[in-house]
């Protein structure tokens, strides 16, 4: 049944034009004087709970900004829904584009509680914004019962903001192609030996040119090294989690063996193609390697492709890491607001982290591994393949922390001059590494590494 909200609250959710906030701007009318706190209404959450039934700055109306660079359908629907049980507050969505987001929000924090109540975050960019943000105010121990990831976010005994969802890599694989080889289930590979046999089976060459790769990770070189590393047990930052450590065994392994798919193997080439997604979804490529949001490409741009999904081989059967992660994260809460604004932002984030069916939401719009505990068998989740093929082993991977982008794009540089321009792979790697550092002695970065289980193993 659809749900029927108030007058005040269907005018709080219209997205207007707004020429003076650099975003969409939505709820522009107050909230009502809330004069009843027994709601009548269940409380959620396990060890993160969230009663309804009291009032919020004493039932008086106030007003929250909330910034955000996506899906604000998404998030505005989740407003809505504290607001039908706090009618005098009023949140108002702002959507920004993310190319101008962290050049505005740092700046609007500047403005005190002029500046936006909440905003939502991105750990890349913790570094420009923490200096602006309050603690959650829910303790340290119920946070990190209900999330796992929570721990990783710990700054000085406090969280300012953790993550409902985590995303990681995995493969992609055509069916059609798959059964066409003579593939079943039983041939899923679990090490880079048999990915490696598998992918010649599905690679075809006619006349000398390649016509379908077996496996293609073009443009995604990069992304598959910041990862690889860690199934050897090397990490990608030394122990004092600051300097960067790209010249690994590990790392030149990984180097090593994906530059050997393509000129010993033969099981795709440099030049079949710039882009594994589009080659994949034209069904050129029988497998790549992808993050989570590649399930909701797939599904805009090539709905009919069938493909599966599993887990990313690794070197050996009991991996120090599979993979790394990233986190997709909670808002933040503007430090400087107002005593009435802070009160009610606080209390929407309990709300927030407390209702498992947001939780699942959001999971399940971003094809997110849920952070939220309850939710990890939740079988509407376990059907998306990008979240069913790292469900077995998700404590298995790790979070290096919010990477400065330097490493990224300097590895992909690297990647770019060892396949196109046969550079010496340990040299290649010495000159990033070096420039790599050069760059991270400029931030205030620190590995979050350490904070892994099995580190130190």
């Amino acid at each position: 049944m659809k749900k029927r909200f108030p007058a005040v609250l269907t005018a709080a959710v219209l997205l207007l034009s707004m020429t003076g906030c650099g975003g969409e701007e939505a709820a522009l009318q107050e909230g009502v004087r809330d004069t009843n706190p027994d709601k009548g209404l269940a409380v959620m959450g396990n060890h993160v709970t969230y009663d309804p039934n009291h009032l919020v700055n004493g039932g008086e109306p106030v007003t929250l900004d909330w910034w955000l660079w996506d899906a604000p359908d998404l998030f505005g629907s989740i407003a809505r829904e504290y607001q039908e049980m706090h009618p005098n507050v009023t949140i108002r969505i702002i959507n920004n584009p993310w190319d101008g987001y962290w050049t505005k929000l740092p700046l609007a924090l500047q403005k005190e509680e002029k500046g936006p109540t909440l905003f939502n975050v991105h750990n890349s960019y913790q570094h420009l914004i923490l200096p602006y943000m309050a603690p959650y105010e829910i303790p340290m121990e119920d946070l990190t019962a209900d999330y796992f990831t929570a721990a990783s976010h710990e700054i000085d005994g406090a969280i300012y903001y953790t993550d409902f969802g985590v995303m990681t890599g995995a493969i992609y694989y055509n069916k059609d192609m798959w059964e066409a080889a003579g593939l079943t289930d039983e041939d899923i590979p679990e090490t880079w030996e048999e990915f490696r046999e598998i992918a010649k089976q599905l690679t075809i060459w006619e006349d000398g040119k390649l016509v379908q790769a077996g496996f293609n990770y073009n443009g995604e070189m990069h992304t598959l090294l910041l990862g690889l590393p860690y199934q050897l047990g090397d990490t990608l930052f030394l122990e004092d989690g600051k300097t960067a450590d790209l010249t690994s065994d590990g790392m030149v392994w990984a180097v090593q063996m994906l530059k050997d798919m393509y000129d010993t193997d033969r099981i795709g080439d440099k030049d079949f193609g710039t882009d594994s997604s589009q080659s994949f979804g034209q069904g050129q490529s029988a497998m790549v390697y992808k993050w989570g949001h590649f399930y909701g490409y797939m599904g805009t741009n090539y709905p009919d492709i069938r493909y599966g999904t599993f887990e990313i081989p690794t070197a050996e059967p009991d991996p120090f890491a599979y993979d790394r992660y990233n986190g997709e994260a909670t808002p933040g809460i503007n430090k400087n607001a107002s005593p009435e604004q802070l009160e009610a932002a606080q209390d929407f984030i309990r709300f927030y982290l407390a209702n498992t069916r947001v939780q699942k939401e959001l999971c399940m719009y971003y094809s997110l591994f849920p952070a939220n505990n309850q939710l990890r068998e939740d079988e509407a989740l376990q059907e998306n393949p990008a979240i069913h093929a790292v469900s077995e082993h998700i404590e298995d991977y790790i979070w290096p922390g919010a990477m400065p982008s330097t490493m990224e794009e300097n590895l992909k540089i690297a990647g770019q001059d060892i396949l196109y321009n046969n550079k010496d792979i340990r040299k290649t790697l010495q000159t990033t590494e070096d420039i790599v550092n050069v760059d991270l002695a400029n931030t205030d970065f620190t590995s979050s590494e350490h904070l892994y289980d099995k580190y130190g193993e």
